[in-house]
């Protein structure tokens, strides 16, 4: 009869060692997919997110009118917005506690926006891990299957007193069904790891220039008062 090569009869003809170790690419693979679809939905809505904010920032309106409305949806508010909410935040704080040097004003609103933009990269970096890890490590894990099944093959063919091609190619077939599954799991990870790795980097690019101009922003604001400090920032009508 001639021998059935399908993946589903290979793997329940294969050894236990070798269905243990598919079963763990695909539930790897299944994760992973899982992962990327996750984070490619959250980079796209940061991405939108971020867009609506800035363009709301540079048309003009007041910094507190924009500081209250970022406190209000703070749950879904956009990485840039809760910067800004951050630095607006700790320069409030600043005044009210009668601190009227501009330079001390700035710092503190400067260091209050690069935490929350380190925050903010490491939940755009959660399960970044995971993906590289399964795009380095299913190669070698569905390598140790293959091995695996070869040796119980050549094992099993040693003991036959006749040899044919036909004894042989199944459970060389079976083997290397672990390598082909571990490529599977592991090329999509590898890719979708360094799209999102260049996304955040880009994102990450992005905040540091916002806190930048906004940083700019406030020392214009301040050094254009009377007395640094004594009145609410104003517009950024200067603009980019």
């Amino acid at each position: 009869m001639k021998p059935d090569f399908s993946v589903i009869q290979l793997m329940l003809e294969a050894t236990w060692v070798v269905q243990a170790v598919v079963l763990l690419l695909i539930l790897a693979s299944i994760l992973s997919w899982a992962a990327i679809f996750r984070k490619g939905l959250l980079l796209r809505r940061v991405q939108r997110q971020s867009d609506e904010f800035e363009r709301d920032f540079w048309s003009g309106g007041q910094l507190n009118e924009l500081y209250q409305a970022a406190l209000q949806r703070a749950a879904d508010a956009s990485p840039t917005e809760r910067i800004f909410a951050s630095g607006m935040r700790e320069f409030h704080k600043l005044r009210d506690r009668r601190v009227s040097q501009a330079d001390a004003l700035l710092d503190g609103a400067r260091r209050a926006m690069r935490a929350s933009l380190q925050r903010e990269v490491d939940a755009l970096e959660a399960n970044m891990s995971f993906l590289g890890s399964v795009g380095s490590v299913a190669p070698y894990v569905g390598l140790f299957g293959t091995v695996w099944g070869i040796m119980h093959a050549f094992t099993g063919i040693g003991a036959m007193a006749q040899v044919t091609l036909a004894v042989v190619a199944p459970g060389i077939a079976e083997a290397l069904v672990a390598t082909a599954i571990s490529l599977f799991a592991a090329i999509p990870a590898v890719v979708a790891y360094n799209r999102f790795a260049h996304d955040i980097d880009r994102a990450a690019n992005r905040m540091e220039s916002f806190i930048d101009e906004f940083s700019n922003i406030l020392q214009r604001n301040v050094a254009a008062q009377g007395q640094p400090g004594a009145s609410v920032p104003v517009a950024p009508a200067v603009g980019r």
